[in-house]
């Protein structure tokens, strides 16, 4: 091997603990997407159905499971404020979430809908259905 391929090389593996130790966004973690996902849901249920109420300090607890989730991952606490508060994610998980009420039978303009459905969400004891109450 000539000296520029062997440095080559030795520059390639040197930085393969590098890159196998990159995270991936916090997106992509399912622990934490799904726990985002069902806040958001339950949130957007009881902002639209006035007869069910969001259970916010078991909301609150999610919180922290999320973030000790993430903080195990290797996230810091910057970094899982810099997901939850990013502009772009908060409009992915609102697309992500009225396309998921809708495929549900939900219709903002019917808000009627939104309590049928977080109705039927707390029956069945969902991760939804668990940060709702009924009035």
């Amino acid at each position: 091997m000539t000296r520029s391929l062997i440095t080559a090389v030795a520059l390639c593996v040197s930085t393969l603990p590098l890159q196998a130790a990159a995270k991936p966004s916090l997106r992509d973690v399912p622990q934490v997407e799904n726990i985002i996902f069902v806040a958001a849901i339950a949130h957007e249920v009881s902002e639209y159905c006035h007869s069910i109420k969001a259970r916010r300090m078991k909301a609150l607890g999610m919180a922290w499971e999320l973030r000790s989730q993430a903080n195990d991952l290797g996230y810091s606490d910057a970094e899982i404020r810099a997901h939850v508060e990013s502009d772009s994610e908060k409009a992915r998980m609102r697309a992500k979430g009225e396309r998921y009420l809708k495929a549900n039978g939900v219709d903002y303009g019917t808000p009627e809908t939104f309590c049928v459905f977080g109705l039927a969400e707390i029956e069945k004891s969902s991760a939804i259905g668990a940060l709702l109450r009924a009035k």
